[in-house]
């Protein structure tokens, strides 16, 4: 699958998917949910479960015998040559209480031939990006070579360098560990920037900054699926992706920027 062909295959299984998925999510943006499990500062909803058995059904029928590492779960063996990695509904909290700023993340990643400065410290590389907003109609996509996409068009990061210009995103993550140690970076951040945003959705926090719309994404404490899509989507459109794990399974603390900025931003430990 490492062709071109092959990841063109791809990555049209991965639109496909996170288009289904988004017609599901505009269906039923106002309608009540069911949470599955609800806790401070996270909600899963039984629409997630729904939405990633879509997206497995969709990417199988196209794509057989890659399995899926997914938020809801896992189907196949996730150490396998190649695997999806999936967020069916990245923007939960948001997409429960009605706020239509949420979307559908999906990656193929690939066991790296040669370890470079992208691949994951597991040993993949990320060879496809998929991320939907539904309720903007906005898809942007990738494949290991090209450029990054916006329906189509291609999108590149700001070249923004001085900070008092910048608009910077930061996510809280969603334990009070990560909210603890990202109040004080937040609170001394703030006096540093033109505008802080935290807006709830990681994968389109990364299209964002891939787009030029925000010139940096920081968070303490997120996951693969949230990232593995956005983060390439990044890469592509000429930025920077900086992540480091943080020693929990999948987990990353993550300083997303157009290339110019990680340095200035100071970003602590």
């Amino acid at each position: 699958m490492n062709n071109q062909k092959d990841l063109k295959r791809a990555e049209g299984a991965a639109v496909d998917a996170a288009r289904a998925v988004g017609l599901l999510m505009r269906r039923h943006l106002t309608l009540p949910k069911r949470a599955n499990v609800a806790t401070q500062y996270d909600i899963k909803l039984e629409l997630d479960v729904r939405a990633q058995k879509l997206i497995e059904r969709t990417l199988r029928s196209a794509v057989p015998n890659v399995p899926v590492l997914g938020e809801e779960g896992t189907a196949g063996k996730v150490d396998a040559e190649f695997r999806w990695v999936v967020d069916p509904i990245d923007g939960t909290v948001n997409f429960a209480y009605g706020i239509p700023h949420a979307c559908v993340s999906i990656a193929l990643q690939g066991r790296a031939q040669k370890r470079g400065p992208t691949t994951y410290e597991d040993g993949y590389d990320t060879l496809v990006g998929v991320v939907y907003d539904p309720f903007c109609d906005e898809l942007w996509t990738a494949v290991r070579g090209g450029p990054a996409r916006l329906n189509g068009r291609n999108v590149r990061v700001s070249d923004r360098r001085n900070l008092n210009e910048a608009i910077v995103s930061i996510g809280f993550a969603k334990t009070r560990e990560t909210l603890e140690l990202t109040l004080p970076y937040f609170n001394q951040l703030v006096r540093r920037i033109r505008k802080v945003r935290s807006m709830g959705a990681a994968a389109l926090a990364l299209t964002y900054v891939a787009t030029g719309r925000f010139d940096a994404y920081i968070e303490r404490g997120i996951r693969l699926w949230d990232i593995a899509a956005g983060g390439f989507i990044i890469e592509s459109a000429g930025g920077e992706f900086w992540r480091k794990p943080t020693g929990g399974q999948y987990e990353y603390r993550m300083v997303a920027s157009n290339g110019l900025l990680r340095k200035t931003l100071r970003v602590p430990d």
